[in-house]
């Protein structure tokens, strides 16, 4: 696909064109933080402390336009030369037509025109949203979209504006479609159903108001993208704010670019190189997951700051071919959690030179109830544990846990690293894990109580070889995919050989070198 390649060719930067691959470590910045000259003056330096290399910014039509035909770029100029000085990447959000659905970013003079009707509920209840469905609607928005694309055109010579955004979480809320004149007139024309059946696009009941609207929501974007491509080769996406909690379409922003719906979005938006989830969630790894499919390279454009966002950007960086990781609103995180991102995207910046390569890698990310993953590589057994699942430490009798996380990148056979915070990491071969039992051990590691096992002792004699851990070493990974040695890592720090552990609140790179013996 012509659109995909060109996403590529822009993710693939560097400033000497050796095609080395940019990771977007970005932060999007919270929505009222770059309204002002003095604001972007501020927040841009603050964010750009906490070791992100990509700031994503909104740009928003009722300050771009606040005059119908009067455009304004100042706040869109001053990000970029911040953000330049700042050796920064810029991602632009057009917050045009709707943003979390609503129009709320729509200049005064366009909410107030009747030329700009909205959405309606079936009831005839008029919504802060603007319709689709309406011509006068979409040339508005694309005359000051069009109007940014040619200004960043003459002013981004050196393309520090990686990205762009086409709206926000676009999306019905309060009804699963639109009711409005426009709306029902092409509802009961009929085409849509035609249109769902060419691409074996099936919905029944509440679902089906929201897949007629997925397509007419796709078709806009679709001219807006087109329009902006025949001006600007930069990839362009869209972003979803997610269909949880067993909500119904009308409960979330519906029709708007989610994973159940993107047969409609990839047909009828073929220009848009990247659908993107928003996770705010719990399960973040499964929402993640939905979104890594055939031509869709995951990108987060949005995940919570918080106490746990380090190692889900690790996570998702050892998991998925993915674009990029951000965090929202960083500029009002506390300390703690700026922290947290400023360690992870250090890890992820270390092992930039090994994700880029060819090497398999497996993504790990645990929490209170998720606390396990078994990899089988090498005809190992690798099986990946929170570190609170330790027996010895007292932080595990918390009701809740912060997550833990990281990768494992495989460098040869028996050969690994792990990488990330609150981890701790055993291997077995084949043959042993089918003869394993498990043991209740107490604080000290040993069984926790004498003879408890007796009655579990197994009843064939054991056969074959066992892995053991030839050593633990921190290292540090260098610039040229090189490792340096820091500490050899052994007794008491690996369990007499039984595990490679990072705790809770380290951020490290463990190099394991396993061996077998019988």
């Amino acid at each position: 696909m012509k659109q995909f390649a060109s996403l590529l060719a822009f993710v693939l930067l560097s400033s000497l064109g050796s095609r080395a691959q940019h990771f977007i470590l970005g932060a999007e910045l919270s929505n009222s933080a770059a309204t002002s000259i003095a604001d972007i003056d501020s927040v841009i330096p603050k964010v750009a402390r906490a070791g992100i290399n990509t700031v994503l910014v909104p740009a928003q039509w009722d300050l771009i336009e606040p005059r119908e035909g009067v455009f304004d770029f100042s706040t869109i100029d001053e990000t970029i030369r911040v953000a330049r000085r700042e050796k920064l990447k810029v991602i632009l959000l057009w917050f045009g037509a709707w943003k979390n659905s609503m129009s709320c970013y729509a200049p005064l003079w366009f909410k107030q025109d009747k030329r700009f009707p909205r959405a309606m509920t079936a009831e005839g209840k008029p919504l802060e949203i603007a319709t689709a469905f309406s011509e006068a609607v979409f040339q508005a928005d694309n005359k000051a979209f069009m109007a940014l694309i040619h200004h960043l055109k003459a002013v981004d010579t050196d393309r520090t504006v990686l990205m762009i955004q086409i709206e926000n979480e676009i999306g019905m809320l309060e009804s699963a479609r639109d009711h409005s004149l426009l709306a029902n007139r092409e509802y009961d024309k009929g085409a849509w159903r035609k249109e769902l059946k060419s691409i074996g696009f099936t919905a029944e009941n509440e679902y089906e108001d929201e897949a007629f609207q997925a397509i007419y929501y796709a078709k806009y974007v679709e001219r807006l993208a087109v329009n902006a491509k025949k001006v600007i080769d930069l990839p362009l996406f869209v972003n979803a704010a997610m269909n949880s909690r067993g909500r119904k379409p009308g409960e979330y922003p519906s029709a708007g670019p989610l994973a159940h719906l993107k047969t409609i979005w990839k047909k009828f938006a073929p220009h848009i190189d990247l659908m993107a989830p928003d996770i705010y969630d719990t399960g973040f790894a499964g929402w993640a997951a939905q979104y890594d499919f055939k031509d869709n390279p995951l990108f987060i454009p949005e995940s919570r700051s918080c106490r746990d966002t380090g190692v889900r950007a690790l996570y998702t960086f050892g998991a998925h071919n993915t674009v990029g990781f951000s965090c929202f609103a960083l500029d009002h995180a506390d300390a703690e959690t700026v922290e947290n991102v400023r360690q992870g995207y250090a890890l992820l910046r270390q092992l930039r030179p090994l994700l880029t390569g060819n090497l398999k890698h497996h993504g790990l990310l645990f929490g209170t109830a998720d606390d396990e993953k078994i990899i089988h590589e090498d005809n190992f057994i690798i099986t990946s544990r929170h570190y609170f699942t330790l027996p010895w430490d007292p932080r595990a009798k918390a009701s809740t846990w912060p997550e833990a996380g990281g990768m494992i990148i495989r460098l040869d056979k028996g050969d690994y690293l792990i990488a990330g915070n609150g981890l701790i990491v055993s291997f077995q071969t084949e043959t042993e894990h089918r003869q394993h039992e498990e043991k209740k051990l107490g604080e000290d590691g040993f069984a926790e109580k004498g003879n408890e096992n007796k009655a579990k002792k197994p009843q064939k004699t054991f056969t074959g070889k066992r892995a053991g851990i030839g050593f633990v070493d921190e290292v540090e990974v260098l610039p040229d995919g090189n490792l340096r040695y820091l500490r050899r890592l052994n007794g008491d720090e690996d369990h007499q050989g039984r595990h490679a552990r990072i705790t809770v609140g380290d951020w490290k790179v463990l190099h394991v070198k396993l061996y077998t013996y019988e």
